[in-house]
């Protein structure tokens, strides 16, 4: 995996510009923050966020894959402010089930998300490379 940042702009905070992977690719359905049993322990942004990316590293692990194996997450939050305020603290959560691994990354604000109580959706797109499955 070979992560894409032009010489000339400044260093990526959180995310990579791009990445580069060869191998076997898992998409991941936008993931919400509730749990195996679709219920939502929690209405707080990060503790969603938490919950979803646990969900996805679930779900990547089914196709024996890990976080370090993710090229691109989109983010779809309900509220800008809410995701913008909730910076250190989530980036703490990030990092508690992602480690430091950062791939490229989008978020968007979206009107309203198709489980009423969301307040966030993440996708994932990982790539298990050729060198690995060998």
């Amino acid at each position: 995996m070979e992560f894409l940042h032009p010489p000339a702009w400044p260093r990526a905070r959180g995310y990579s510009n791009g990445v580069a992977a060869r191998g076997r690719t898992l998409h991941i359905s936008g993931m919400v923050g509730w749990d195996a049993n679709c219920q939502f322990q929690s209405d707080d942004f990060v503790a969603q966020s938490s919950q979803a990316l646990r969900n996805i590293v679930a779900v990547l692990a089914e196709g024996g894959a890990g976080p370090e194996h993710i090229v691109r997450l989109t983010w779809y939050v309900v509220d800008k402010t809410e995701y913008l305020d909730a910076g250190k603290a989530l980036g703490a959560a990030y990092r508690a089930v992602m480690g430091r691994h950062y791939p490229a990354m989008s978020a968007v604000q979206v009107a309203g998300l198709m489980e009423p109580r969301a307040r966030v959706e993440i996708e994932a797109t990982a790539m298990v490379l050729d060198a690995e499955r060998q």
